[in-house]
């Protein structure tokens, strides 16, 4: 499948995750904005992040099997157009409650037509480097931290935030529905005889036996702790930053080197994962997780959480992506869109427990540091479920060709 085109895919997925992710995780941008035009409360603005992941979880799984079905354009195109609109129509919101109803559930419904679509468009375009191509989808998402939010910081300080987020929805069009248009069908089918004795051993299984199947359900927990561990820390790094003495805006830089790391994480882990095996790459890397983001906890000065950061961000960028690579290797190409949802559904519904959790922990202890330690915990649980994965049994060469 050396496919020119395949790499268009590639170009197509990093463009629309970014758009997609940055347009959702500007709200922080805009939070303060907000809070002193409107008089809403912080915490109301906020709670339009919580209902988008909440959102985002309830989508995944609809949108990835809605592109099973009809193919991958028409979904990411109308999650393109949902996106922009809502945008629009929350920059007009004239309560909180319909805020966070056009920003959290509509923004972050849209949201999820990006991500489970494309991973699944992906992997089919590719049987060999198919690690680095999720990777570098993955690398898109990951540039959104340094593009659009600085783009949104910057609007807001020449616009009212209002002007601001609705010029963010106009780009979010211009960007997001060329790059639908690009999106197309993998080529081969899982209909189609299989080509290696790895690649969707179970090519007649039902969706609904690879729900249940413990493979499945191994990879959605596993997800949802990955998430869960990480979650914490990324949301209250800088707060926890500041109550170390640190500075707001030197704190507020923890977040872009860590972002920066992870490009490098993605890119490395992607091409750990096509030489040594995702599965292996990933246990070691959900295990390396957990005691990164346990020395947060130990750290004071500056100097120490840029050097956490950067291991964390390389670490749980890089296993990200390579969820979407095991799912390949054990299900059929025209379920992948349900199967990647599913686990995206866990992993949105796992990244909803940090900032609740973060919150809780800091108000009943007045530190952070148990979070660091909680978070370490659920590190480990990743690492222990995934380990129990155990792929389908591979067929034999004669198998496939009567498959």
């Amino acid at each position: 499948m050396d496919r020119p085109y395949r790499w268009v895919i590639v170009a197509a997925g990093g463009l629309l995750g970014c758009a997609a992710v940055g347009a959702m995780f500007s709200l922080p941008v805009f939070l303060r904005p907000m809070a002193q035009d409107t008089g809403w409360s912080v915490t109301g603005i906020s709670t339009a992040m919580t209902i988008g992941f909440l959102a985002m979880a309830a989508a995944s799984m609809v949108w990835g099997g809605l592109s099973d079905r009809f193919g991958p354009r028409p979904v990411v195109l109308t999650g393109s157009i949902v996106l922009a609109v809502s945008l629009a129509l929350a920059s007009r919101a004239d309560s909180l409650i319909e805020f966070q109803l056009l920003f959290g559930l509509l923004v972050g419904a849209a949201t999820a037509a990006v991500f489970a679509p494309m991973m699944a468009c992906v992997t089919g375009w590719f049987d060999t480097q198919r690690g680095l191509a999720v990777s570098l989808v993955s690398a898109g998402m990951g540039m959104a931290p340094m593009t659009m939010a600085p783009l949104a910081a910057w609007l807001v300080t020449v616009h009212h935030w209002r002007g601001a987020m609705l010029i963010m929805a106009g780009i979010a069009a211009a960007l997001m529905i060329p790059a639908a248009l690009l999106v197309r069908r993998p080529p081969v089918q899982d209909d189609e005889p299989a080509q290696t004795s790895t690649d969707a051993a179970e090519p007649g299984m039902t969706v609904g036996q690879a729900v249940r199947s413990p493979q499945f359900i191994t990879l959605m927990l596993a997800n949802f702790f990955c998430c869960a561990t990480h979650s914490g820390p990324i949301f209250h790094t800088v707060a926890y930053a500041v109550t170390c003495g640190i500075p707001m805006v030197a704190a507020v830089s923890i977040y872009s080197v860590e972002g920066l790391a992870g490009m490098f994480g993605r890119i490395g882990f992607g091409l750990a994962g096509d030489r040594l095996g995702a599965q292996r790459v990933l246990v070691a890397g959900l295990l390396a997780q957990a005691f990164g983001v346990l020395a947060y906890a130990f750290a004071g000065q500056l100097g120490s959480f840029y050097a956490v950061a950067v291991l964390v961000g390389f670490i749980y960028a890089g296993t990200m992506p390579l969820y979407a690579v095991i799912i390949r290797e054990n299900f059929p190409q025209r379920m992948m869109g349900t199967i990647i949802g599913g686990t995206a559904m866990a992993g949105s519904l796992g990244m909803s427990t940090g900032p609740v959790l973060g919150g809780l922990i800091y108000d009943n202890f007045g530190s952070y540091a148990p979070l660091y330690v909680a978070s370490w915990g659920l590190g480990l649980a990743a690492t222990l479920v995934l380990a129990t994965f155990r792929p389908f049994p591979a067929k034999s060469p004669l198998q496939l060709a009567t498959a």
